[in-house]
């Protein structure tokens, strides 16, 4: 670790070493889309909305039969009629008509606005002397709507084609598919859709000190924290977790199960044994079956990581430290994740001011845990070892004081990258 990378020349190196799983579509139903990375862009072959369709409930006129109208003088037509919801229009609409319709209906050829009915009044119910004060030449059996306000065109409408049109781009590939997203998808009747194959994260915790989290440690053993932590985090970056389980601080052990996870894994991640110790066996087992391309982040904490390629395929060392285990996994890890399968990370930030000093290492970018009030926008930076995972309890996200900084003063404003 005498010549460590600062943190992004290693994000470089894993953007540039490690690109998109090569691997076909995954055909998942709406049910199963939320979350999961479109393998290829979803291209319309269909008009959406397929029809012309009322924003509102009222008439459908043509607009220019409505100039000049107002409430002390209205425009007088005829009503043609009624179109109901889920029916086709019949016919064109006529200059002096119009066609009664709903939210979301289909409107008459020849419409090109629509008048909300509280701006109408029905003299079908009126007297006689006052239909003949309105209207003339009007047949005596046809009802007649008065339109109070005049309708410009396109008012209160939404075109065929309106939100989507054949050959449009909906959704291009890489896209991590939300709720609306599924509701574009369901709108063109694409009840499948193709998607990137989960990465598969193979989890290794090392150490002659570790036991299952449901066994009560002895005098010098502690609980496993990282293999169940790494598990819930892989699995929230959208991968597929597999566990290892522990594995003592054995070489030959230690290699035959790096070797399984290698075959069987698209990532492995694996705590412990990333110092540099006589006992420490990552960086051993790493390069005897693969490459090493660094050791050492400048960072804290995490500055043992180890990253190497076996197989092609990314292998991690991660501090056995949960709170460093953890830093290196959402910094590092996730954009991997992320990479493999065509999309990007994208980290919501927000200014705050910092509600005491905080002195730090020269030489290393330090990475914070704190807690933020988005109403009174401090951030309250948490003081913890890197082996104390209580720290990162109920935590909002991490300020970073860069490597070429000595810390930062009460109050200053510092960026907060939410978990």
């Amino acid at each position: 670790m005498l010549t460590v990378k600062t943190p992004e020349e290693a994000a470089e190196i894993i953007r540039g070493r490690f690109g998109a799983l090569e691997s076909p579509a995954e055909i998942v139903g709406l049910a199963d889309a939320l979350g999961r990375v479109l393998h290829g862009d979803v291209v319309s072959d269909e008009y959406v909305p397929g029809f012309d369709r009322s924003t509102v409930d009222g008439y459908a006129v043509i607009a220019s039969d409505t100039f000049g109208c107002s409430e002390s003088m209205p425009a007088v037509l005829t009503l043609s009629g009624e179109i109901l919801m889920g029916e086709a229009a019949c016919g064109a609409l006529g200059p002096g008509r119009c066609t009664a319709v709903s939210t979301g209906g289909d409107l008459p050829e020849g419409a090109d606005a629509v008048v909300m009915v509280e701006n109408t009044e029905d003299y079908s119910a009126a007297d006689a002397a006052n239909v003949e004060c309105r209207m003339q030449n009007a047949e005596s059996q046809d009802k007649l709507i008065g339109i109070l306000s005049p309708a410009a065109p396109r008012n209160n409408m939404i075109f065929k084609g309106d939100d989507v049109s054949p050959g449009d781009r909906v959704l291009p590939a890489g896209t991590v598919i939300s709720p609306h997203d599924i509701g574009i998808l369901s709108a063109l009747g694409r009840c499948t859709v193709g998607v990137r194959p989960k990465p598969v994260v193979g989890i290794i915790s090392t150490g002659d000190e570790l036991v299952e989290p449901f066994l009560v440690p002895g005098r010098g053993q502690i609980r496993d924290v990282n293999t169940p932590m790494l598990m819930a985090a892989a699995e929230r970056f959208g991968a597929v977790a597999r566990s290892y389980g522990i594995v003592r601080d054995n070489e030959n052990m230690l290699h035959s199960v790096v070797m399984s996870a290698a075959a069987e894994c698209d990532v492995i991640l694996i705590s412990g044994g990333s110092s540099a110790g006589m006992r420490d066996l990552t960086a051993r087992v790493i390069e005897s079956a693969g490459q090493i391309l660094f050791h050492g982040i400048a960072m804290k904490p995490g500055k043992p990581t180890i990253l190497g390629v076996i197989d092609n395929k990314p292998v991690f060392g991660l501090p056995g430290h949960p709170v460093a285990a953890y830093f290196v996994t959402e910094l590092f890890v996730r954009p991997l994740i992320a990479g493999l399968m065509g999309a990007q990370v994208r980290r919501r930030t927000a200014s705050a001011r910092i509600s005491e000093a905080i002195s730090s290492n020269h030489g290393r970018a330090e990475y914070i845990a704190v807690f933020f009030n988005d109403e009174t926008g401090i951030a309250q930076p948490v003081r913890g070892k890197s082996g104390l995972i209580a720290s990162l309890a109920g935590t909002d996200g991490y300020i970073c004081i860069p490597r070429d900084s000595e810390g930062v003063a009460a109050h200053a404003v510092v960026k907060v990258t939410y978990f």
